[in-house]
């Protein structure tokens, strides 16, 4: 009997397509996708496994290829059925901070979806003590399949909804067992034939159900379909989001983030826009005459409008095309629209009667790209680079983004944005507001940060921040305010009742005028900001964490701060819930609880094992178990610290997460694959294991320094790329560090 090296790698494939998958799942039914825990449950998953066979393996070896396709199927239904229980499962972040339930529901969650691994795990597990003279070509095979898996999921999340993207990862699994029992050559071989046919029928038959995502009821898509009238128009499927198209005759959409009180028009009818369950975005009804558009003129985003004279217009992140009818309602010269997910634009086209025909305007031009990286690869310089506001307000201010890598908001895309500028050219970014101020004022803190990087010497003179009763919006302009400037801001202001924030030269009277708070936070928040002998105090004393994000740190929503855990605690039943970041405290949970499981799952049983079988080790086997334990505990922690460093660099690179996770699991595992290969066929050299060690450690040591100063100027530089090339060099710069991993 020889290794089933087929069945190997397809089941590789359908465990890492599995673990991709949960991600995309829980991004959509919750608020985040929960990388680092998904990858935490399959490691888990593995880890028990291991202890499992090590305990069992006498009992279990003697029945091999039984319990090899009794895992393989149970891989099959638990990787469906897991996930199916978990939609059962009332797990809300938004409750962790009120009592201990939440707590019990997340470690239950965090249990259930590890049985699928424990299972595929077991099937790899039991081939490397079956065939240990074959270990290098199993753990190859093991590799590439789950590299490919990575890969694999991604290309067919493009192709199907999620869920059926579940269902077909459960019909590889049985697909993997029947092919197990060919290369075997098992009887009866019927069930050969039943096998293979099991896997056909299995998503075809699941799919008719009809089984639906089970979107948190907190999610805005939820509540609001929960509106009288509301009915779901259209829904679209990829990696990059589930969009949904909603419908409200009864009670008309009236999306104007932040729109003025003294605004007397209304929005035209509006569709909206739904991603992963939140994030609205409308698409607005639009016969082409965008002068009747007057409610646009009474945002805070209208501002640069009034300081510039028919610009030519950058929007990032055009979405359903608010931004652009703005433009083009103040007159600009040409618009060009950028966004990443072509489905919503493709929207805007289908529904382009009702749109108006937006996108094939004569001024404006469509590029679906991300925006950081079509501004890196542009050679165009503007009068006015907007950036969108498209997260939602929700989300955003019960801190659920608060892990999330946003490369918009960093200081390297910030000065990125002003050298795109043309002579007196603006930037403008629209925020919500949160109180105590959080967003605005790390984002100003942000652009003083860009403007020095750039070598302004005078930051104060370029930036203005205003603020109505929801959003607030910055500009920075690329030369000097002039008096003409403040002028036209303050009539703006009035005419609108937005406050004034920040602008060269104001008087603390006029700050805090029309939506008044206690005291004029934005406005002293403002200036001590610039103030240079003030402003480390004040972002050290600050409630909340306004240091600017970095494209090293790009967690611009990260404004949790542990020296205010306690006092931000304490508010909770007082209204002071969403202080406290809910994603950080979500992290920080999943961390304890998964070093918890693993305690108990695999150290705790293996250690109890080892006592009754052997009370007294002799010192020299204890200490060499000691060391072989250190060694592999250390490789894999490394291994798996540097394909998480990788996933976060890379989500600059590749835009998206979802991306990021596919591209560099599958390029390390791959790649590791291949390394593996080699050592199969170096085994055979004497003193070759040592050798090749004492290189790969090297080789690991110098690419991982060199990749530190290396991959941000490359980055930089091929951020034009489109996505197959990216991909691609993504694959080649991981290939060499995952060889010698």
């Amino acid at each position: 009997m020889r290794p089933p090296f087929i069945a190997i790698t397809l089941l590789s494939a359908a465990a890492l397509g599995c673990e991709i998958l949960l991600i995309r799942l829980l991004s959509i039914i919750q608020w985040h996708h929960f990388a680092y825990m998904v990858i935490s449950l399959s490691m888990l998953g593995y880890g028990a496994s291991g202890m499992f066979l090590t305990l069992a393996r006498e009992k279990i070896l003697p029945c091999f290829t039984v319990a090899f396709m009794i895992n393989a199927v149970l891989f099959a239904f638990s990787s469906v059925a897991c996930f199916l229980v978990v939609r059962h499962i009332p797990f809300n972040p938004l409750e962790l901070a009120w009592g201990l339930h939440q707590l019990a529901f997340l470690f239950l969650l965090y249990l259930v979806l590890t049985l699928p691994f424990f299972a595929a795990a077991n099937c790899i597990g039991l081939c490397l003590m079956r065939f240990a003279d074959n270990i290098s070509r199993i753990y190859a095979c093991d590799l590439t399949g789950a590299g490919l898996g990575a890969l694999g999921i991604v290309i067919l999340l493009c192709l199907l909804p999620p869920m059926t993207a579940l269902y077909c990862i459960g019909s590889l699994a049985l697909f993997a067992a029947g092919i197990a029992f060919l290369e075997w050559s098992l009887r009866p071989r019927w069930a050969a034939a039943l096998l293979p046919a099991a896997a056909l029928l299995f998503p075809l038959v699941l799919h008719q159900l009809h089984i639906p995502l089970p979107i948190s009821p907190y999610k805005s898509l939820s509540q609001t379909l929960t509106v009288t009238g509301t009915e779901v128009v259209e829904e679209r499927n990829s990696p990059l989001g589930l969009l949904t198209v909603v419908r409200s005759p009864l009670v008309p959409f009236r999306y104007a983030p932040g729109l003025s009180l003294n605004c007397t028009t209304v929005p035209p009818p509006q569709l909206a826009v739904f991603t992963d369950g939140e994030g609205m975005n409308v698409i607005t009804a639009s016969d082409g005459r965008y002068e009747s558009l007057t409610y646009l003129d009474y945002v805070t985003s209208a501002l640069p409008y009034h300081l510039l004279s028919r610009p030519t217009v950058l929007v990032l992140g055009a979405g359903g095309g608010s931004d652009v009818l703005q433009a083009l309602h103040h007159k600009a010269e040409h618009v060009d629209a950028v966004e990443l997910n072509p489905q919503i634009a493709d929207l805007v086209t289908t529904y382009a009667d009702f749109a108006g025909n937006l996108y094939t305007h004569k001024n404006v031009t469509l590029h679906i790209a991300e925006g950081r990286g079509f501004a890196a690869a542009s050679s165009l310089q503007y009068d006015l680079i907007q950036v969108a506001l498209l997260d939602a307000f929700s989300a955003s201010s019960a801190g659920l983004y608060a892990l999330t890598e946003s490369y918009i908001y960093t200081v390297e895309a910030l000065t990125e944005y002003i050298e795109h500028l043309q002579p007196g050219g603006m930037l403008a970014i629209t925020r919500w507001i949160k109180l105590p101020p959080r967003d605005g004022l790390k984002l100003f803190a942000t652009a003083i940060a860009a403007l020095e990087r750039m070598g302004v010497t005078d930051p104060s003179s370029h930036l203005i921040l205003i603020r109505s009763w929801k959003t607030s919006t910055l500009l920075v302009k690329n030369s000097v305010l002039t008096k003409g400037d403040i002028h036209t801001l303050k009539r703006f202001c009035h005419e609108r009742s937005f406050d004034m924030a920040y602008y060269p030269g104001m008087d603390p009277e006029e700050a805090n005028c029309y939506n008044i708070l206690d005291k004029g936070y934005f406005f002293q928040g403002a200036n001590a900001l610039l103030n240079r002998a003030e402003s480390r105090d004040f972002i050290k004393n600050y409630k909340f964490n306004l240091a600017p994000a970095t494209d090293d740190r790009p967690y611009f929503f990260h404004f949790f701060k542990w020296a205010s855990f306690a006092e931000l605690l304490a508010l909770r039943a007082k209204g002071g819930l969403p202080l406290l970041e809910q994603g950080y405290l979500v992290i920080i949970i999943t961390f304890i609880q998964a070093v918890l499981a693993g305690v108990l799952l695999i150290l705790l049983p293996l250690w109890l094992a080892d006592r009754a079988r052997s009370k007294a080790l002799s010192s020299p086997l204890a200490c060499e178990r000691f060391w072989v334990v250190s060694y592999f505990f250390s490789l894999g922690i490394a291994f798996l610290f540097i394909e998480m460093a990788f996933i976060q660099k890379f989500i600059l690179f590749l835009h998206h997460p979802l991306y990021a996770v596919g591209v560099v699991i599958s390029g390390f595992l791959l790649f590791a694959g291949f390394g593996s290969l080699s050592c199969s066929r170096l085994k055979q050299e004497k003193n070759s294991s040592k050798r090749v060690l004492g290189w790969a450690v090297c080789g690991i040591t110098v690419i991982s320094i060199a990749y530190l100063g290396m991959l941000p100027i490359l980055f930089r530089h091929l951020l034009h790329l489109g996505d197959p090339l990216k991909i691609l060099v993504s694959l080649c710069l991981i290939a060499p560090l995952a060889f010698c991993m």
